[in-house]
């Protein structure tokens, strides 16, 4: 199992949890629109450190996007496995067809 894999399966662990014991609980209980705000503000710190060219800082902050996309996907009950299937579905596909099978 992956350092991924466990992740994925903390925050479902944490779903219903009490929020003023676990942070993953307490954006959970806010809602996935929160979720996805937190989401969206951790993607943008990311950008940042790679256009700054900050390895480690980029690196620190792509494990925080990873971490609140699992629980923004949390949050509407799609899991990490759900998200594997689809990359695996699309394995040896031309990223240009993919996207234009998506109209």
């Amino acid at each position: 199992m992956s350092a991924l894999d466990r992740l994925a399966a903390t925050i479902a662990a944490r779903k219903g949890a009490d929020p003023g014991t676990s942070w993953t609980a307490k954006l959970l209980a806010k809602g996935p629109e929160k979720c996805a705000e937190k989401f969206g503000e951790e993607a943008v710190e990311a950008i940042v450190e790679a256009v700054k060219g900050d390895r480690d800082r980029l690196t620190a902050e792509a494990a925080d996007v990873l971490y609140h996309l699992l629980v923004m996907l949390a949050a509407r009950d799609v899991t990490l496995t759900d998200v594997l299937a689809e990359l695996e579905r699309r394995e040896g596909t031309s990223g240009i067809a993919e996207k234009a099978s998506r109209g």
